[in-house]
């Protein structure tokens, strides 16, 4: 568990969600990412794919670290820097699935939208704190 004395003491951004909200909402991505990887494993492709095979498992490693750095590490600088690579690495990664299937991109959206969220919250904690 991270340290929630911590994070509590941190001055909060405008638009900050109640936590109950992120656990839900991560459900929802994960498997709406699941998906859009499972279609874009399966669609037969005339090109290489294995510049979407990297940059969903480099967005994938920024996704994972992001939390012990920001939570445990407490280095929400570092963090911000990691969030801003996972936005590059999401737009990147929804760019090649849709040269192999839309529906595969489309899929992403919504994880583009939140990562991108979680950049303004991430970005308002360092202003702030």
């Amino acid at each position: 568990m991270y340290n929630s004395i911590w994070f509590n003491s941190l001055t909060k951004p405008f638009l900050n969600p109640p936590s109950e909200v992120f656990t839900p909402v991560w459900v929802i991505l994960y498997i709406l990412i699941f998906i859009s990887l499972l279609i874009y494993i399966i669609k037969p492709a005339r090109t290489s794919k294995i510049s979407g095979y990297i940059f969903f498992s480099i967005q994938l490693f920024f996704n994972i670290i992001w939390s012990p750095v920001f939570f445990f590490m407490q280095n929400i600088g570092f963090a911000l820097f990691i969030v801003l690579l996972l936005d590059i690495f999401v737009f990147l990664t929804m760019r090649s699935f849709y040269k192999i299937s839309a529906i595969s991109a489309f899929l992403l959206i919504p994880y583009f939208i939140w990562v991108l969220f979680a950049t303004y919250l991430n970005g308002a904690y360092f202003v702030l704190n």
